[in-house]
């Protein structure tokens, strides 16, 4: 059959043009053997809708763009995951868009974004200058954003964070209580508000234990493998700690391998405990302590967020912060010997 569309699709099945629309939108109020039926002869007719041009009557794409600094990093693949599977039941897409924490590249989605192609925007910020006018945009456009786990503090949205300065605070705390008195914390970017919180939880935790703050044990890392390897080993060999705080999963990996090329042990010569939703932590040698995020469910809330005020209908609502907690999770790279 040549040029088959909805319409002619529904003639041919007797069923509803809307029943049709549904099955390709995933809902869920359409009976499964139906939506089976539909689709199977869609497949057969070599017919894909396009989900864009179906839309255009009420101006909306039925897309969301999702704004990350990494993939490869485990937290941000479940959050992803939470999020596809909200906006999969309310029928709508997304589209995935990767900074490597470079705030051109930031500026640059959020400006080609601002032209109606999306509907809504969940991100995690790159956290870098101090204008984000370009942000500011978006509600201009009735375009709504919410942020994840990084956020940027100036700007009026709805935020999903977690406790990260109770976190860090009992991270160190737990390093001090194993014997650690020459704590380093590892960071990317510190410039950002996570890396502030998750800094101060570090600082008050080390005076509380009356442990003066070192500059130089706050170590800036990279988002490069190589040069991570190259800042750490130094740091090992010449600063000497006895215990690494890795604010980012990678860091706390670099850490391994350089303890491991310069035979160092850890947690006898080295205590190591990090931020990390790395499912195989427990699996690692030694198992890595962890402070891990419900990333899942911060993509969940995040996202349903977002659909809250795309279903407002032009009410205003309360964007507020919500903070889900992490979970301490002690293992033998910070236990003691």
């Amino acid at each position: 059959m040549d040029n088959i569309n909805i319409k002619i699709l529904a003639k041919e099945l007797n069923i509803s043009t809307s029943t049709i629309s549904r099955a390709f939108n995933g809902n869920s109020d359409i009976n499964k053997d139906t939506k089976e039926k539909i689709l199977a002869y869609a497949r057969e007719h070599n017919f894909l809708p396009n989900h864009y041009a179906s839309n255009l009557r009420d101006k909306k794409s039925r897309t969301l763009a999702v704004i990350i600094p990494e993939i490869t990093n485990e937290f941000f693949s479940q959050a992803i995951n939470g999020i596809e599977e909200v906006a999969r039941k309310k029928g709508f897409y997304i589209l995935l868009y990767r900074t490597d924490d470079v705030f051109e590249k930031e500026v640059s989605f959020v400006s080609y974004l601002n032209n109606g192609k999306v509907d809504g925007i969940i991100m995690s910020v790159s956290g870098e200058a101090n204008d984000h006018n370009y942000l500011r945009k978006l509600e201009q456009k009735n375009i709504p954003v919410v942020f994840f786990d990084r956020v940027y503090e100036d700007i009026d949205a709805a935020k999903v964070t977690t406790n990260d300065y109770d976190s860090s605070f009992a991270a160190t705390e737990h390093l001090i209580e194993t014997g650690c008195k020459k704590i380093a914390y590892l960071v990317v970017n510190k410039s950002i508000s996570i890396g502030k919180v998750r800094m101060q939880g570090y600082v008050d935790a080390l005076q509380k234990h009356n442990i003066s703050f070192v500059d130089e044990l706050v170590i800036d890392c990279s988002n490069d493998e190589k040069e991570n390897f190259v800042i750490i080993k130094k740091v090992l060999e010449d600063i000497k700690p006895d215990g690494i705080f890795s604010s980012v999963e990678r860091l706390a990996f670099a850490t391994y391998y350089v303890c491991n090329d310069i035979n160092l042990n850890i947690p006898r010569d080295l205590k190591v405990i990090s931020f990390s939703s790395l499912g195989i932590a427990p699996l690692l040698c030694p198992p890595l302590s962890t402070i891990t995020q419900p990333a899942y469910e911060m993509g969940i809330k995040a996202a349903t967020l977002l659909f809250d005020e795309l279903e407002s209908k032009g009410q205003p609502i309360t964007k507020k912060v919500h903070v889900l907690k992490s979970k301490l999770f002690i293992r033998k790279s910070s236990s003691g010997v």
